[in-house]
């Protein structure tokens, strides 16, 4: 509210200067009336008028958002109306100035006001514009609104009307003129002057005030237009979490609101389709891990592991570009999909109750290709860019089995060459492996697998994935804890 009251104070200041060197100078033949005199009554109404607008303003402030800008043009307009009835009033009691110069007074002191209200009214939007982004609120539309296109008309036909009404006013008092130049009172130089003077002056005070209007309202519809598409951008770039700020009662609100609308539209969609996608990435995984001995609990395990993880490292040093939230949430929603070759694998392998000889294990070691050959195909069907988790679960599905120092299968890669994502995955496998009970070895407390996997550190596994596990080893504890296997379900 205080910006728009020293913005209001600066225009009637304005106002005042420009209607007083209008009086004084450009009109000197009032030779009736002393420059005191004619300024006197000038003064007066525009600081009371100023004091009044302060107070009216405060109501103004209790209305609806919808309301306050109309409102306040209302306002503005009103008390410029009233300042050039309260001047007429004045001349017409002390002087009895001709009709032509009471028009004048009440032309002039409403275009001024029409301008000034305007301007105001324009400044009063930006301002509230602002403060709903602030807020994340937004502007109630009307059905129909009042269109940019009536907005333009309106302004259009007020313009044409003061100009031609002042011209029409100046051109009539310079034929009075005429009729007594070349007297002593009206020497045709002076009128002559004069004539030019007031028309040039009229002139430059409606352009300046018209390009002052158009000034705002450009700098308003910049704003509109740059928050449409500031949200159209998040839009495209995928991030839903976005809205357009409803600031404006005319069409660029109805597409604010309608735009709103769409990206609410696609949120439901997507979440339908991620959900979908959730539905098939468990289900896969459920099916690949009831042929064999591990739980669907490890599933789950080892999901929530490798999130930890990538959340324990994406703050480091070389790392927060490569897990992003979203590339972190695409890693955590493809991690069950890890061991989805072993559906390939024979069941007198997979289900062996013991250990695996030469020939057994070299069979067993295909199904990281296995897997990342199934999601291959379903990524050159659908497209990466369509499926952006299948990217993440080729690579894990493919090297989680890879070790830091190359002596990892199936293609023997070795320190970065090995996927993030399947780092992760390799340290989260193996310790949801060593805490697990098997038909083979016990369960192995959180500390031992904790040995384990530090003495594997540079070895085995990645030293930085190594070091982040350290610092959530209480989350591996408390996940492990929340999805432990059913008795009756671990093997």
């Amino acid at each position: 509210m205080e910006k728009v009251a020293r913005l209001a104070s600066k225009h009637w200041l304005i106002a005042m200067v420009l209607f007083s060197i209008y009086g004084v100078q450009v009109c000197p033949f009032l030779e009736a009336q002393t420059p005191l005199q004619l300024l006197l009554p000038i003064i007066i109404s525009f600081l009371v008028t100023l004091l009044a607008r302060r107070f009216a303003c405060l109501a103004i402030e209790k209305k609806p958002k919808e309301q306050q800008v109309s409102a306040q043009f209302t306002l503005d307009f009103s008390l410029f109306l009233i300042m050039a009835l309260s001047i007429v009033s004045y001349n017409l009691m002390m002087f009895e100035p001709p009709w032509e110069s009471n028009l004048k007074v009440i032309l002039g002191l409403a275009a001024l006001g029409f301008y000034v209200a305007a301007d105001l009214a324009l400044f009063k939007e930006w301002q509230i514009a602002q403060d709903l982004e602030s807020a994340g609120q937004h502007l109630q539309i009307k059905p129909q609104p009042y269109s940019v296109s009536q907005k333009f008309s309106a302004f259009a036909a007020a313009s044409a009307f003061v100009l031609a009404g002042v011209i029409f006013l100046v051109i009539n008092k310079d034929l009075d003129w005429l009729v007594n130049v070349g007297s002593d009172l009206y020497p045709i130089e002076v009128a002559q002057r004069y004539i030019v003077i007031e028309l040039s002056f009229v002139l430059l005070v409606v352009l300046a005030y018209v390009l002052r209007v158009i000034s705002s309202y450009s700098r308003n519809l910049k704003r509109l237009l740059e928050n449409e598409n500031h949200s159209l951008a998040k839009v495209q770039a995928g991030q839903l979490d976005t809205q357009v700020t409803i600031s404006s009662s005319d069409e660029f609100g109805l597409i604010a609101q309608r735009t709103n609308s769409m990206i609410a539209s696609l949120q439901r969609s997507t979440l339908s389709l991620q959900q979908t996608r959730d539905i098939a990435i468990h289900s896969l995984a459920t099916l690949a891990e009831t042929r064999d001995n591990e739980t669907g609990a490890h599933i789950l395990r080892t999901q929530y592991y490798v999130k930890a993880l990538a959340e324990a490292l994406q703050n480091e040093q070389g790392f927060s570009n490569l897990l992003s939230p979203q590339i972190i949430d695409l890693i955590y929603k493809s991690a069950p999909l890890h061991d989805i070759g072993k559906v390939g694998i024979p069941d007198a392998i997979l289900l062996k109750p013991g250990q695996l000889d030469d020939e057994q294990w070299q069979i067993m070691r295909q199904h990281p290709e296995i897997g990342a050959d199934a999601l291959a195909e379903a990524e050159r069907q659908f497209g990466s860019e369509d499926a952006a988790f299948l990217q993440y679960a080729k690579e894990i599905a493919l090297s989680h089995h890879e070790k830091w120092d190359g002596s990892g299968y199936p293609e023997g890669l070795a320190g970065n060459d090995i996927p993030l994502s399947a780092r992760l995955m390799a340290l989260a496998d193996v310790y949801d492996a060593l805490i697990s009970k098997r038909v083979y070895k016990p369960a192995f407390s959180h500390d031992k697998a904790k040995q384990i996997i530090l003495e594997g550190k540079g070895s085995h596994f990645d030293p930085a994935v190594v070091e982040a596990f350290c610092r959530c080893e209480q989350q591996f504890v408390e996940i492990a804890a929340q999805y432990s296997d059913k008795p009756e379900c671990a093997a």
